[in-house]
This record gives C-alpha cells, structure tokens and sequence, in this order.
C-alpha cells in the first residue's frame, strides 16, 4: 500500500526562517537506484546474442570471471547519483539551525559540523533540514492549495496554508466562480447573496468570528515524500492520478482539521513549541534522532498521528488518529498502488470493474476508483467484518454523546447492523427493515464499506446449496491460515482448512451435487456450524461464489422447422392467391349465379373463415328467398378472398425478417442478446414453445431476455420475479435449446 512513500514532514516557517518540525519514520528509507545508462548483464551471459547463448558451454564460468573482470570495478558509474551526493560533506550543514520552536538553538555551530549525531537532526534526503524547509514552504499567494514539488526522483505533495498579512489566522472564505455552470446556479446565487457576511473554513464550516493570534507561526505544511515511480511501468496519466488521490484523501484532510484547530485554538504552534524544546533538550544531551521521534509521541499528538498516519498507509489499513481530540478515520483505495504497475503485472481489474457509469455512480466518487469494488446492485449481500473491540459501533452508537435528534438514527443503524446477514439481500433487508433502497440502504452500505466495517458479498444459500471456489490468490501464506482456522473451530467434526479447500476445487469438476452442503456439510444438523466456516474463509477471500449463467441455442432442427413452416406458408399463399384469380375469372364469364357452374351447392360445404361464417347467416337472414346458388357462390368468393387476406396479414411481415441472410443458415447458433434479438432470431424464440404448457411458454417469454450470458441466476430471480423453483423449471423444459455454466461474475 502506498509503496513508493518514504516520510512525512511537518515544516513550518516564522520570523527565524523554515524548519521541518518533525518527521517520521526516523530512519528514511532509501529511494531505489537509477541507472544514468543501462547496465551490462552481470551474469555475463549476454542472452540477447544468439550465437553466444547457444554456445553456452561448461566454460560459461570462466567466461563469465573473464567478463565481470573488465566492469566490476567500474560498476557504481552505472548508477545515477544526485548531485548533492559528490559534493564535501563539511560543506552539506555549513548552516545556523533552527529549532522547531523557531527560537535560538544552544548548539555549537563547530560541533553540529563535526558531530554524526547533530547531522541526524538536520540532514534528510541527502539534503539540509533547513534547504528542504526553504523550498517546502512556498509564499503567501502559494498557499491553501494544492503543492506538488519533484526534486530529482522525490516527490513532495502537501496542502500549505499561512496566517493573514497582519498575523491573525483566520478561516478564509470559500472562493465563488459566478460562471459556474450546472443546475442550481441561480438558487446558489440568491443563497450567497444572503450569506454575504459568512466565511467558510478549509474544511467547509462556517465561521464568522472564530480567529487566534500566533506568536511566532507564519505557515505550517504537513508534506508527504514520495520515491517517484518510473512513468514507464504504467499506463499514461495513471501517476498524477495516484498522486492526486493521496493529496486529496490525505494530505488536504489532515491539513484541513490542523489548519480548524489553529484557528480556533493556536493548537499547531503550541505542538510545534512542544517538539522544539524537546529536540533542544534531545540535541544537547547527544541523544539519537530516533530517541527524540519516539519521545515526541508522548508529547505531541501531531507527532503521533503522523507515526500512525504512515504505519497505516503502508500497511494498507485504517488510520485512527485524534488531533486535539478530534478523532479521524483515514485511509487511502486498497489497490491504488496497482496504478504503478502495468496491466500484465498486477491485473488492474478496479478499472473496468464497474460495468456501467450507474455503477460507478452508486457507489460515489470516492469509492469508485481502487477499491475493486463489484456493482452495488439490489441481489447482492452485505458481510459484516469483525470490528475492533476499540472502536466498537454499537458503544459509539449509543453513547451518551449522541444528540437526540441523532439517536432515531444511530437506533436505525443498529437495527440495520443487527438485521444484516449473507443469507439476505439488499432488497431483502430493505424490505424487512421497511427502507427504502436508495436513499436508505445503499448509503448505509457505502459508508460501512467505506470504513471498512463491511464488504459487499453474494448472497449464500440459507441451507448453504451454493457453490463456491477457491480464490486463485492468497493473502497470506497457507500455513498462517491453516493455524488460525484451526484456532477458532478446534471442533472435530470440521475438516482442517487444506483439506477443505481440497474438497471445495474437486467439486467444481462435477456436474450435479456440487454445491457446498452436498460435498462439505452433509448433514443438517452441521448447517449452522459451517455457516461460521463460510463467514471466516468469506472475511478473508478464501472464497468465490460461482453463479448460473444461461444461454439460448438455436439447434440445426429447430431452424429447419422453422424453415419450412415458412415455406409452407408461403406455398398456401401462391396457392390461394391463384385460386382467387380463377374465381374471379370464372365470376366475370358466367356470373356467380349460374346454375351449371354450382349444380349440387344448395348451401356452403367450404370451411368458412372466421369473417365468412359471420358474414353467411346474416345475409340469409336480409336476402329472405335469395336463390342458394347465388349466396354459396359469393360466400365461396369471398371465402377464399378473406383467406388471402389473412395469410397476407401474416405475411406481411415476413419481409423484414431476414429470410436468405447471412443469418438464416442452419448451423447451430447462439442468440446472443435475447431481448435485443432480430425478426429471424424471434421466429426461432417462438419456435421454441411450441408444444409446452401455456404457463411455460409464457415465464420462458419473460425470462429469455435475461439468457445473455452476462445476467446470473441471483439478477435473473430478481429482474424476473421468480422463484428458484421456477427458474428450474423453465431450464427443464427448454434444455434442449439452453447452455448453462458457472461463472464467478
């Protein structure tokens, strides 16, 4: 997690000059090497010649002793060095120091050049103290924005703010663009025209009186150093938006809550004057750096939240600190390190893992980027992770400390935390807790999630009859793991965690019984104990559901079915449509009443159509005595001219669907989008309920938009409104014409 920082800083500047008040670690890591020109192989191999690496011979050792002869000596030209680095040391602290106090230091100038451990106090990055403070501390018109300072292969980013001309530190006002665009804008006008007195903070509070006097204090920067990253190993743009993001998520919070408490109270010049006087003492007594960085935390709680600022982001966990009593969870994406790297090495899978912009949308701008977040979506479940004893949620939430206006909300939060499990989706909880999904649940998710209290999961089978599979990656080594599963469920009756995970990845070669009850528990009476083995191997990734996934598949016989009813149809229409022509014919010649053309038809013997048959009685009934031969002969006319009409109706669509195309052939295919599906591809859809029940065919209607391939069983059940039950009975019935798998998305 932030792999490439190396310290953090606290600088500050006053009438004496700028310092660095404190940093940590101690000890600053080293910045990777740099090569001013590529290095030859060390080895001596030299691979990228054909003939020698195919020659390679049982004298490659003494080849390789003869090789390194000529550049080993000469090896360290290789590596680019800082300027700084070759210049004399005596000159490198020829300087006056500073105390952080910004008052005058007791120290021997003559000692401090000669003395290794008043060098540790003033010599950082191969730099002064007080050269790094000059350039970290930038003019008034510089401040409270953002800072971004690359010096050689360091990166210095930071959030700067100072005290007004007349010494006063004040919260500045918020800055206003009249032509700001998007909606709102004249509301947002009329609204600051009423607020014309107010201020804004850095942090966005408004204050309109709230001001401190500082003594000696101008300016204070809290600055992050970072080794910077080789723009090559990732993608472009890809290390100014991870620099942004540490700037924003941390450097600017920080500052925000330290620039509040200086306003309000003068709290950061009164840390600052507290870790001075101690590094006076410390330098005077010739004590190590490292000695006076771990006695400022006893002093300074600006010291210690730095020291648990900088262990958290680089141990990829939550930073609980508290400046002036003012507790603060912070913390940086899990995966945002992955921008460094290119796609081969770490698989970015964070930056097109929301399918959608409404995806990323729901989740919110903060955790859309480096959290490899799956979408938030109404069929997936929330899993609770184990908090910690200190910062227990149910303590704080009903401590006394909570308004009373606040307390109908903790109390739905409680009720929420005490209602959510695996076994129940968002839209189940939602509905049992009588929340609205939008506005109500998915912003509780987001802010568990977000502080890492919860994380999203899919939702597992009350009666654990989901199928699962192992994770391709570990967090930690398997013999960890092994001792702690073996920790927490000692009982005999469960497997020890190699074994189970053995038995897991078996079960996915199978085709019926595969899921996690019929191949781990076995038995009812074991559910709820293996309930808490899913949680515990869910909470460390050790697991990944796998989802039903449908496809439609149009078979060689249901194409030449299809095929030929259409010929058919088109065969009855030529043929009605030349009998219409020889009746018509006939009627002009002979006239329809004639005797000999019809000499045996009292009454119609043809099968009327629908219109026809209508049409008979009531022209019986107006003619009165009409001659037989005369109604017959028009019924049978018309008969057959309502026919034609019917199968033209039918018919007249038939145009459109893509009969002779490059899709009608009568190889097997896919549909590949049932619900987007083309004129021929519904043809075949329909084709496909031919001779089921009527309830069948119609759930097999409304389902088959979603045997795309993408949708799962969970999304299916809940975009369909079905049961499992139903949704197995529909795959029964159509198998033939449906492709099933598992897949984990």
């Amino acid at each position: 997690m932030a792999e490439s920082l190396l310290a953090i800083l606290l600088v500050t500047s006053s009438a004496k000059g700028p310092n660095v008040v404190y940093r940590w670690p101690p000890s600053v890591e080293s910045t990777r090497p740099r090569l001013s020109r590529p290095r030859p192989p060390v080895d001596g191999l030299e691979l990228d010649n054909p003939w020698r690496a195919s020659h390679c011979s049982d004298s490659l050792n003494d080849l390789a002793e003869t090789h390194m002869e000529g550049f080993v000596g000469d090896i360290d030209d290789y590596a680019w060095r800082r300027p700084t680095e070759s210049r004399d040391g005596s000159m490198s602290f020829s300087r006056s120091a500073i105390p952080a106090s910004g008052r005058d230091s007791p120290c021997n100038e003559e000692r401090r050049e000669i003395d290794p451990i008043a060098n540790e106090y003033q010599s950082l990055f191969d730099y002064t103290a007080q050269f790094l403070a000059g350039m970290l501390c930038p003019q008034g018109h510089l401040c409270h924005q953002k800072f971004e300072l690359v010096i050689d292969n360091l990166v210095f980013a930071g959030h700067p703010v100072c005290a007004e001309p007349d010494g006063m530190w004040r919260f500045k006002p918020e800055k206003y663009k009249p032509g700001s665009r998007g909606r709102g804008t004249r509301h947002r006008e009329s609204n600051l025209a009423d607020k014309d007195s107010s201020e804004v903070s850095l942090g966005g509070d408004t204050h309109t009186t709230a001001t401190s006097k500082s003594s000696w204090l101008h300016m204070f920067h809290l600055v992050l150093v970072f080794d910077l990253p080789d723009p090559s190993s990732s993608a472009s743009g890809n290390v100014a938006r991870y620099f942004d993001t540490i700037y924003e998520q941390i450097a600017f919070t920080v500052t925000a809550v330290l620039f509040q408490e200086q306003v309000l109270s003068n709290f950061v010049e009164l840390e600052c004057d507290a870790i001075g006087s101690l590094e006076t003492e410390y330098m005077i007594k010739g004590e190590p750096f490292s000695d006076f960085a771990s006695q400022a935390q006893r002093v300074s709680s600006i010291a210690t939240a730095m020291k648990y600022l900088y262990d958290a982001i680089k141990s990829s966990s939550m930073a609980h600190i508290t400046l002036n009593d003012l507790p603060l969870e912070l913390q940086l994406p899990p995966y945002l390190d992955h921008l460094l790297h290119s796609e081969e090495e770490s698989e970015l899978e964070f930056v097109g893992r929301l399918e959608n912009q409404t995806d990323s949308q729901l989740w919110g701008r903060e955790l859309s980027f480096g959290w490899r977040l799956p979408a938030l979506v109404p069929w997936k479940s929330l899993l609770l992770l184990d908090a910690d004893q200190e910062l227990d949620p149910y303590a704080n939430l009903r401590g006394s400390h909570v308004h009373a206006e606040e307390r109908s909300l903790a109390e739905g939060l409680i009720k929420f935390l005490e209602t959510a499990s695996v076994t129940l989706s968002l839209a189940d909880m939602a509905s049992l807790l009588d929340w609205d999904l939008h506005s109500q649940v998915y912003p509780t998710v987001r802010w568990l999630v977000h502080h890492r209290r919860a994380k999203i999961v899919d939702t597992v089978h009350n009666g654990l009859k989901t199928i699962f599979s192992i994770a391709p990656k570990l967090d930690k080594p398997l013999t960890t793991l092994t001792a702690e599963f073996k920790r927490d469920f000692p009982q005999s009756s469960i497997s020890p965690l190699p074994t189970l995970m053995a038995t897991i990845s078996d079960s996915n070669s199978k085709q019926a019984d595969n899921h996690f009850f019929a191949t781990v528990v076995q038995s009812k009476d074991l559910i709820s104990l293996y309930h808490e083995v899913v949680l515990w191997m869910l909470k460390r990734d050790l697991l990944i559901t796998l989802h039903l996934h449908v496809r439609v598949v149009t078979t060689t016989e249901l194409k030449v079915h299809v095929r030929q009813t259409h010929e058919r149809k088109l065969e009855r229409r030529a043929s009605y449509h030349l009998h219409g022509r020889r009746r018509s014919s006939r009627k002009g010649d002979h006239g329809v009443g004639d005797a000999h053309e019809h000499p045996r038809v009292n009454t119609p013997w043809l099968s009327l159509s629908p219109k026809a048959a209508k049409r008979y009685p009531r022209r019986s009934i107006d003619s009165g005595q009409s001659k037989p031969n005369d109604v017959s002969g028009s019924i049978l006319l018309e008969d057959a001219e309502d026919v034609f009409d019917e199968i033209s109706e039918e018919d007249s669509g038939e145009e459109n669907v893509g009969w002779g195309s490059s899709e009608d052939t009568l190889e097997p295919s896919m549909i590949s989008d049932p619900g987007t599906a083309s004129p021929l591809e519904r043809k075949w859809l329909a084709a496909m309920s031919e001779g089921k029940d009527e309830y069948i065919a119609r759930r097999f209607a409304l389902i088959n938009q979603y045997f795309d391939g993408k949708r799962t069983d969970d999304e299916i059940l809940y975009r369909a409104e079905i049961s499992r039950k139903q949704l197995r009975e529909v795959l029964h019935h159509y198998e033939e014409y449906l492709q099933t798998f598992l897949h984990p998305a």
